[in-house]
């Protein structure tokens, strides 16, 4: 086999190997890229509401807490309550927590939950663990194996000796300017 076939060969082959794991990084990257946007990660919920329950420090409990639960949510998983300043009381909730202004009544809900997809794939791009850091390396060196055969796939004016030296030499500066300027 000639060096130009073995070349396509690994191009090809590394390339259908690391696709999935291309679009899935690259759909990460634009997630994370926009987290001032939007949060990648959770959906956060907040829905404002009024109780005509009386609350008050001293005699504010469980039972207090379970009776508002119920009449603003269907399922509230109530775990515990306290009373962080003031007149704000906050009632924690499974996949969030409910505040409440003791003095008006008026309090917000809020909901947390994992945006699907979403969270597991940054979760990867986090990486997680000793392991998918060695994967990741064996992926990055598989990326950088795909540009290196790539460059010397075409031949001729549109190949690395013309049209892509100076493509791949733009590619190269693009990202050193951007430093330079920032």
């Amino acid at each position: 086999m000639n060096l130009s076939k073995l070349n396509r060969v690994t191009h090809r082959d590394i390339g259908y190997l690391i696709a999935g794991l291309t679009i899935i990084y690259a759909l990460s990257g634009i997630a994370l890229n926009h987290k001032n946007n939007w949060n990648p990660n959770y959906i956060i919920e907040n829905r404002s509401f009024k109780t005509d329950i009386p609350i008050t420090r001293e005699s504010f409990n469980n039972e207090t807490a379970a009776v508002i639960l119920k009449n603003i949510l269907n399922e509230p998983g109530f775990k515990t309550f306290h009373f962080p300043a003031g007149n704000k009381v906050t009632i924690f909730i499974d996949g969030g927590f409910v505040q409440i202004n003791a003095l008006t009544g008026e309090g917000v809900i809020e909901k947390i939950s994992k945006r699907p997809l979403f969270y597991q794939i940054n979760f990867l791009h986090y990486n997680p663990g000793r392991w998918w850091k060695y994967f990741s390396d064996i992926f990055c060196i598989s990326l950088m194996m795909v540009t290196i055969t790539g460059l010397f796939i075409i031949k001729g004016k549109n190949g690395i000796t013309k049209r892509g030296a100076i493509l791949t030499v733009i590619g190269i500066i693009l990202p050193l300017l951007f430093l330079l300027i920032y």
